[in-house]
């Protein structure tokens, strides 16, 4: 067998600059691509939630199609079909910022992938919210609250004890589709990897390496996950206790 332990092992401790800049793209396009899509799929939520019609086919036709097409593809529309429909180079190689320079393929990617996951989140948020007993909107009704704000204070705090596990999976997926930005030349750790392999032909011992990465940063959020879950849950009981002391307080009231 024809496998360098010492190549392995340097590239997992004592990883090159590249590799180390490929950590930092595929974490941060991670986080940047389910911020954006759960706030996006928050207000799709909200839509498909509505009682206006146009609002709830908008979300219906946002969900069937980015969860009906595979992500590659959407990203292919955006990174190449986009410039090519309207005759413009929407992402250049660089994008210069007043802040900061980024990749065009960067940004698509991100694009795409937020996106997508905008799609899975409208979902997982519509279900959270439904799981609340329609009894806890009603108290806060009573208790004068509007729509909106019972959504805010009272609705969403204990529906986000429900939504934290599967959004916690979404962006352990996330990490590993993020491995799709390879195939437009973006410096994350399958490409850089793959650059590696070229250079020396170690091929087992460069994927094995990155596959190691992927799993140190499954592993990390597991465990962050697991404390927002703690948090959260105590938080949610905290919520639904003071309205439900409300509201006995307000009906022992009008007795």
């Amino acid at each position: 067998m024809n496998f360098d332990l010492h190549y392995f092992l340097e590239l997992v401790f004592t990883p090159p600059p590249q590799l180390l800049y490929a950590v930092w793209i595929t974490v941060s396009v991670t986080l940047t691509s389910m911020t954006v899509g759960t706030v996006v799929g928050l207000l799709l939520a909200l839509f498909g939630c509505s009682r206006l019609g146009s609002l709830k086919g908008l979300n219906r036709f946002y969900v069937w199609f980015f969860r009906g097409t595979p992500v590659l593809v959407q990203m292919f529309l955006i990174y190449f079909g986009l410039p090519s429909l309207f005759g413009v180079d929407l992402f250049p190689s660089t994008i210069h910022t007043l802040v900061f320079s980024i990749s065009g393929s960067i940004v698509a990617g991100i694009l795409a992938f937020s996106l997508h996951e905008a799609a899975h989140m409208s979902e997982i948020t519509r279900a959270g919210i439904r799981s609340i007993d329609k009894g806890q909107r009603e108290a806060a009704l009573a208790l004068g609250m509007s729509g909106s704000l019972a959504m805010r204070r009272v609705i969403l705090p204990q529906a986000i004890r429900t939504i934290i596990p599967s959004l916690g999976n979404q962006c352990n997926l996330m990490f590993k589709t993020t491995a799709f930005l390879s195939v437009i030349a973006v410096p994350e750790l399958v490409h850089v990897a793959d650059n590696l392999r070229s250079s020396n032909f170690k091929t087992f011992e460069a994927y094995a390496a990155i596959s190691v990465y992927y799993l140190l940063l499954s592993a990390a959020w597991m465990f962050f996950q697991r404390w927002i879950e703690k948090r959260l849950s105590w938080s949610a009981r905290t919520v639904k206790q003071k309205l439900d002391d409300k509201t006995a307080t307000l009906l022992q009231m009008e007795n």
